[in-house]
């Protein structure tokens, strides 16, 4: 039987990627949760880098939390005040119970220096905003991988 063309390859029945959602503007967080609601995923959003540590369990004073729901991935817009998505992707990487959760940065700004930088650093993808439908397809191989392996899944709470 062929699976639905909004199935995720390597998760079971009722099982779905979960998404943590970062960017500061409210229509592009409610856009991100959209597009990857309806085509099933789980979505988390944060409004700023620093919730998005906290969520994470890196917040100051923080561990890393060992409960449900697991978070498959990270999309994170690039220019938010205080801490951009760039240092974001660095403070994910460099922690040994993040650094394998892909990391996905958008940006309205095509600024082929700065796609670089992220790309050596360590980002999956960086796309450009608006986000739509085929995006999110191209985000799908990155959240199968990370199912395959349980050392490449983070809980977070809420």
């Amino acid at each position: 039987m062929a699976s639905s063309s909004s199935s995720f390859m390597g998760f079971g029945d009722g099982e779905r990627p979960h998404v943590l959602a970062v960017d500061d503007s409210l229509v592009d967080r409610k856009l991100i949760e959209r597009l990857l609601t309806s085509s099933a995923c789980k979505v988390t959003t944060a409004e700023n880098g620093q919730r998005a540590l906290e969520l994470l369990g890196l917040g100051e004073g923080q561990r890393v939390l060992s409960i449900d729901p697991k978070v498959n991935l990270i999309i994170t817009d690039y220019c938010m005040p205080g801490m951009t998505g760039f240092d974001l992707l660095k403070k994910v990487k460099e922690s040994s119970m993040l650094k394998d959760i892909p990391v996905v940065i958008v940006s309205s700004e095509n600024v082929p220096t700065r796609m670089k930088k992220c790309l050596e650093e360590g980002a999956q993808e960086f796309l450009l905003k608006p986000l739509k439908q085929s995006d999110v397809k191209k985000l799908r191989c990155h959240m199968t991988k990370v199912n395959h392996s349980s050392d490449g899944k983070l809980c977070i709470g809420r």
